[in-house]
């Protein structure tokens, strides 16, 4: 399928979003503004082209900012490794629980999260507020709504409770504003998403270039989920069994196969972030840290396979492990090749990591040197660079501007977390005919546990199912179940189930202050 290539030529408009109609008495000539421009059906879609964009890089790209590491690094299924310790820091210091509220990585998530917002409140009030705006246009609203809620989901979920920003300031001064409470925020997103389900369309109704965009099942899956974090378990079990029963997702028969190019937005694709490949190969040819359309951070994820420390695949045998090399960031954890191999029969190893027996079986090497850094015994499958996507068959180099796209949601995650939510319902037979489906995909036996027997399965399940996909760190918080499973890697109660506010939100932001940090730092 051919991906899309997002329109940056909506977003310009933003730079006059939040001015105050008296700033200027001459409207700007040659310029885009939002009293001048989303006005019909076509100049709202660039508009909501130009929020995909903004997410797109926020998950890759942005001066090595990405919100898949951020989700990922603190998690106990992974470790942040790279050559060594010094490469990135702030990313180590993730990785290692030295987390501190000047952390530039945390920082630019954060300024980038309110960048999105603000590309869809702009959206959102100036069409909202146009009487003659059409069906489509209305629709797209919806659509703002739900991208809207989405990142106010991943804020709440980092940060706790975070300014509510849903009209764009018209003055400096409105730029300072008090912290909501995580209930506040949680409310917003129910309210956004309920908006976006009632006029969103089945994910069947788009044409097949737009299957990247919000449908209403991604909004239903969001809703879902919001309601597991608010512990709002009946609420969560109506909307995720609207999603089941939609018939509009199915499991991938592979699950190994799940993340090749071939079933980008295939069957099981609730959402995910879309990347364009380049084509460029070799280490002079990309744009580091650009706004082209590629995900730079799956080289970054590749094995490392450059000097002292590193992988040797010139021997490796691609049609076993499909593995090129990359950086070496973001590794599995023993603990999570552990689980996943514990079982043989479980088909999800396959998709998801390689031991070190089962590297060396392939041909795999080490090079001459000291052990690789933060290396456990397992190298990661899922979102790796594989050799038969990413290599020019003339020379045998390596794309660098590989075009991976991020699978957000899942069906496979709605399953499991419509499990969890009819299991804190008392409804267990429903948990384990929802459950049943990962498991016979995986090729294993089903569950017949209940009650709380039943619910520690899920939590297993829901670790193989969705390692290295930014769930696992913020299911255990969401459980309290962080610090028994990784205290010993650093994690502090108390402290570390929340990022800190930036430092710089905190001095320049009036209505906040040094009171309003997170507890810990």
């Amino acid at each position: 399928m051919k991906k899309i290539i997002y329109s940056l030529s909506a977003l310009f408009l933003l730079v006059f979003a939040g001015c105050s109609k008296d700033f200027l008495e001459v409207a700007p000539v040659g310029q885009l503004t939002s009293d001048n421009f989303l006005k019909n059906d076509n100049d709202v879609k660039l508009a909501v082209m130009g929020v995909y964009n903004k997410i797109q890089e926020n998950y890759s790209k942005g001066s090595w900012t990405s919100v898949y590491f951020m989700k990922n690094l603190p998690a106990d299924d992974t470790k942040c490794a790279g050559p060594n310790a010094g490469d990135t820091p702030e990313y180590q210091y993730l990785d290692d629980f030295n987390i501190t509220s000047d952390n530039t990585k945390i920082a630019a998530i954060w300024t980038n999260f309110y960048s999105t917002i603000n590309s869809c409140n702009t959206i959102i009030n100036n069409v909202g507020a146009n009487t003659a705006a059409t069906t489509g246009m209305k629709t797209m609203v919806g659509e703002a709504k739900a991208l809207r809620a989405f990142t106010y989901l991943d804020l709440v979920t980092m940060f706790g409770g975070v300014p509510l920003m849903t009209v764009n300031p018209a003055s400096t001064s409105e730029f300072n504003q008090p912290r909501a409470t995580a209930a506040e925020v949680y409310a917003q997103i129910e309210t956004d998403l309920k908006d976006a389900i009632a006029v969103l369309p089945l994910k069947s109704q788009y044409t097949a270039t737009d299957k990247f965009r919000f449908s209403k099942g991604t909004a239903q899956a969001l809703l879902g989920k919001a309601y597991l974090y608010e512990k709002k378990y009946g609420d969560a079990a109506t909307v995720l069994g609207a999603c089941i029963a939609s018939n509009e997702y199915q499991l991938e028969s592979d699950y190994a196969s799940i993340w090749s190019k071939a079933k980008e937005f295939g069957v099981e694709s609730v959402f995910e972030v879309s990347y364009t490949s380049q084509e460029n190969y070799g280490w002079g040819n990309f744009t580091w840290c650009g706004g082209n359309e590629s995900n730079i951070e799956m080289q970054l994820e590749g094995p490392r396979a450059d000097g002292d420390g590193s992988f040797d695949f010139s021997t490796l045998d691609v049609n076993k492990v499909n593995l090129v090399g990359g950086w070496g960031f973001n590794l599995p954890s023993k603990k999570i090749g552990d689980l996943l191999y514990s079982n043989p029969a479980d088909k999800r190893i396959k998709g998801s990591v390689v031991s070190e027996a089962d590297y060396f079986a392939a041909g795999g090497k080490y090079q001459v040197g000291e052990y690789p850094y933060d290396y456990e015994g397992y190298l990661r499958t899922k979102y790796a660079c594989k050799a038969s996507e990413t290599t020019d068959p003339a020379t045998g180099q390596p794309e660098l501007n590989y075009g991976s796209n991020y699978r957000i949601i899942r069906y496979a995650d709605v399953l499991l977390m419509a499990a969890e939510a009819y299991n804190k319902s008392s409804n267990d037979v429903a948990a384990q005919t929802e459950l049943k489906k990962i498991t016979d995909r995986a090729g294993i036996a089903a569950h017949t546990e209940t009650g709380t027997a039943l619910f520690d399965q899920i939590v297993i399940e829901r670790a193989k199912e969705l390692c290295f996909e930014g769930s696992r760190y913020w299911d255990l918080v969401r459980w309290d179940l962080a610090d028994a499973q990784m205290k010993s890697i650093g994690f502090v109660k108390g402290k570390h189930e929340l990022f800190p506010i930036p430092l710089n939100e905190i001095l320049s932001n009036t209505a906040m202050g040094e009171k309003a940090q997170n507890p810990g730092y």
